[in-house]
């Protein structure tokens, strides 16, 4: 009698929640799934969301294969919440999971929600077929837009990343500024990985090449500069930037 008992409220704990301030036939119109392995967490999360009127039913679930089974006569899906917590994208299996998550549900936004902010942890998600990804350092109410952006066609990000992206491309355009002059863009690129002595192989997987390519484009950067080997290479870079211009060939 308590095993059954115990099965019925834990079913019922997974029904998709509604707001209680009568607009439940507009929110029984569509919603949004919760994806978190911790019982406990999600389903805090799933009511807070509901009582910040997200606008839209909350089906917290632990996997999607739970979601399957016990979806039953739930609406439609519009958005997935896949929240990691104090994992990483990076983690064994994570970024994985999103890409199998994003291509089963292709016409479903996901949306990831962790404790890590950075930088690397944001564009991985978002290269795994993401569409946002909110850190649990904001408030409810942000993490609310942020999922009605997302449902509605929209990327979310948090501002501190994008102020991060354009420190990164500023700070790189001031680097191969003195390298233009002599290089192709990629040359460029090239050159200012071996000035800080990256390997073939560091250098191939940074700038998304074939090792063969790096390898070519180190050929001609030597011919450039008359340099015989990397070392050489490196020197001579470091020495275009301590004059800050470079001297046309």
């Amino acid at each position: 009698m308590s095993t059954a008992a115990g099965l019925s409220n834990y079913a019922s704990a997974n029904q998709p929640r509604v707001p209680a301030n009568g607009t439940e036939n507009a929110s029984s119109r569509e919603c949004l799934l919760i994806l978190d392995g911790r019982a406990l967490d999600r389903e805090c999360l799933a009511s807070a969301l509901v009582e910040h009127e997200l606008g839209m039913a909350v089906a917290a679930m632990g996997s999607i294969e739970e979601w399957r089974t016990k979806k039953g006569s739930a609406p439609p899906l519009v958005a997935i919440l896949f929240n990691l917590g104090g994992r990483k994208v990076t983690d064994h299996g994570i970024a994985d999971e999103i890409r199998h998550i994003s291509s089963e549900f292709k016409s479903i936004p996901v949306v990831i929600l962790a404790d890590n902010e950075e930088l690397t942890q944001i564009l991985t998600a978002l290269e795994c077929g993401a569409r946002g990804y909110i850190p649990t350092s904001v408030g409810i109410d942000v993490c609310v837009e942020a999922i009605n952006l997302a449902a509605a066609g929209g990327i979310f990000v948090p501002a501190s990343s994008v102020l991060s992206m354009r420190h990164l491309i500023d700070s790189g355009s001031r680097d191969a500024q003195p390298l233009t002059g002599m290089f192709t863009l990629r040359q460029a690129e090239v050159a200012q990985a071996l000035r800080r002595g990256k390997a073939n192989k560091i250098i191939a997987y940074e700038l998304n090449l074939r090792e063969s390519t790096v390898k070519v484009h180190i050929r001609n950067i030597m011919k450039k500069l008359k340099a015989t080997n990397r070392t050489e290479v490196a020197y001579k870079v470091n020495d275009l930037f301590a004059e800050g211009t470079l001297a046309e060939k």
